[in-house]
């Protein structure tokens, strides 16, 4: 479970013990923390702390690497498609103007652009590694039951959490797949052309589109013949009451998003401004 992607990690830690209903009301506690400020200080202070919680789950950077790689990826494309469509976006924000280098047009480095970006790259830096935390320190289960506590129909948080059980299975199928294509002389290998092992990795995608479609049936049989869906409420096996860490988690994260906006709103904006 631990070497694929997005699938739950089992460990003995503070993170873990939480239930899921808190975890979830403690991730939307910081999204909205995060979200709602452009306060640098604000911003590196919640990234700390992202960072030491990230240290106490005891999940490893290595375990949602490959996660990590795509999202750093889609940042560095953000940031420049911020600045190619918007390169004087943050001398409208601040108010200021101080070029350190021109060149084209009104496309010019300010130390306002990067400024800017570097708050946007800040965002997500804080927010995605708790958005996987949540979702690799959490049992699929125990989210569809926290999600339903929460007030979402039972039948859309059992459909949550079987998206979240396929993430790993289609993994392992996918792998299972490939070998047995390489078995029978399909060269995967970084010997072959990147062409090439792009078009030998498409032969995988047929057989695994069918597979799935058969492990799809094979679930939706079971649950009509469970019944499932019948009543309008459900009990939940991995469902947890809320302890004392729970009510503490929560109450720090809530603590958290009030301080956060008193110091980002106590001037009436949101953007913290080091140029006047």
């Amino acid at each position: 479970m631990q070497n694929e992607m997005l699938s739950y990690i089992d460990r003995n830690s503070p993170i873990h013990r939480l239930t899921g209903a808190a975890k979830l009301i403690c991730f939307v506690l910081w999204t909205f923390a995060v979200m709602l400020t452009y306060d640098t200080r604000i911003l590196v202070f919640l990234f700390l702390v992202s960072g030491s919680i990230f240290v106490i789950s005891k999940v490893r950077l290595k375990e949602i690497g490959f996660v990590l790689s795509f999202i750093l990826i889609f940042m560095m494309i953000n940031n420049f498609a911020i600045y190619l469509f918007s390169p004087q976006e943050a001398v409208g924000i601040y108010g200021t103007k101080h070029v350190l280098a021109e060149i084209w047009g009104r496309y010019s480095i300010t130390s306002e652009q990067i400024f800017y970006q570097m708050n946007i790259t800040l965002k997500y830096l804080t927010v995605i590694p708790a958005a996987l935390l949540f979702i690799v320190t959490t049992h699929p289960s125990e989210f569809a039951s926290s999600l339903n506590k929460l007030g979402v129909n039972y039948r859309i948080a059992y459909s949550v959490s079987i998206a979240m059980r396929y993430i790993p299975d289609i993994q392992r199928e996918y792998k299972e797949i490939a070998l047995s294509q390489q078995a029978r002389g399909l060269d995967m290998s970084k010997k072959e052309k990147l062409a090439v092992r792009i078009k030998n990795a498409g032969s995988i995608i047929m057989p695994l589109i069918f597979s799935s479609l058969d492990r799809i049936e094979i679930i939706s049989n079971a649950m009509d013949l469970r019944g499932f869906g019948k009543k309008k409420t459900r009990t939940w096996y991995a469902e947890r009451p809320f302890r004392k860490g729970d009510y503490i988690a929560v109450g720090l994260i809530a603590a958290l998003l009030i301080i956060s906006l008193i110091v980002t709103f106590h001037d009436g904006s949101r953007f913290y401004n080091p140029f006047i």
